[in-house]
């Protein structure tokens, strides 16, 4: 029986496979090898040297300022994001009037472009024609800070941005799993007296575990990248204090020509998402509540 049943699922799976090894695995030997070599991308053959560019990369200033931009981006964006989004969800499963029109509201920026996001809001911040320092010279703050300009908030602008671009993700995304709770458990809580917080707490939290989990590992693999909103408001600047891996790696390959050293930054950025998923699921790991 199971000899038959797998006769039949392999032929069906054997050109997903084959499509998935070309499509990923062999780029990813490919990357790993060029990562092992000198090139400049052009027709020249990679000219191999171990592990050159790797030790080049620890002892690289810029690399260590990229990871510190990225660290700060992987602390902060999970963090304020994922708890915006879980009080949305909450709030907006409470019966709340006109919910659908606010779930509709908080979603939208996700359907943007995220270079659209990240050209208007770099009017918004910006010094002199910006909303947001006209609204501050209003209300009596003078001398407002230049956002993109000053090394000490141009990292809280963009995950600001970042923020209040993914909330609306990840609101529908608790908001699904909170509405596949059933109303039962809430409605014996409240009998026995539980305010809101401990159903949240006590109920919501743990039945959407699962979920929670996912988002986490989600917006942390989006922390390691942050290229398009970086180079779209700031390409990095000021004087590199917004620059992220994935910025720099595109810099080192397609401006500066070094394929080699670009792709072992990528190769790096690679195993750094990869760890951090591998921890974060160990970490996040708890008996599945069924209900």
């Amino acid at each position: 029986m199971y000899r038959n049943k797998y006769r039949l699922i392999i032929p069906f799976l054997i050109p997903s496979i084959g499509l998935y090894i070309w499509l990923v695995i062999i780029p990813y030997i490919q990357s790993m090898y060029i990562s092992l070599t000198r090139w400049k991308g052009l027709r020249k053959a990679p000219e191999f040297i171990g592990l050159e560019n790797y030790r080049f990369m620890l002892q690289d200033d810029h690399f260590w300022n990229a990871l510190r931009n990225n660290a700060f981006y992987a602390i902060s964006l999970p963090i304020f994001t994922l708890a915006i989004a879980l009080f949305f969800a909450f709030i907006l499963t409470q019966g709340v009037p006109l919910s659908k029109f606010y779930r509709i509201s908080y979603f939208f920026p996700q359907v943007m472009s995220i270079v659209a996001i990240g050209v208007l809001w770099s009017f918004v911040y910006h010094p002199t024609i910006g909303i947001l320092n006209a609204f501050l010279n209003m209300i009596g703050i003078q001398n407002p800070p230049v956002w993109l300009g000053n090394p000490s908030t141009v990292k809280p602008a963009i995950a600001g941005v970042t923020i209040w671009q993914a909330v609306g993700f990840y609101m529908v995304l608790f908001i699904a799993a909170m509405e596949s709770i059933p109303s039962s458990y809430y409605e014996a809580a409240e009998i026995d007296g539980a305010s809101r917080w401990h159903l949240f707490w006590n109920i919501t939290l743990p039945l959407i575990w699962d979920t929670m989990q996912t988002a986490v590992i989600f917006i942390m693999i989006f922390a390691t990248n942050m290229f398009a909103i970086t180079q779209t408001m700031t390409e990095g600047g000021p004087s590199r204090s917004s620059e992220v891996l994935s910025l720099l790696l595109y810099q080192e390959a397609f401006l500066s020509s070094k394929f080699g050293y670009g792709t072992a930054i990528a190769v790096s950025l690679f195993v750094i998402v990869l760890f951090i998923s591998a921890v974060l699921q160990r970490l996040m790991r708890r008996e599945t509540l069924e209900y």
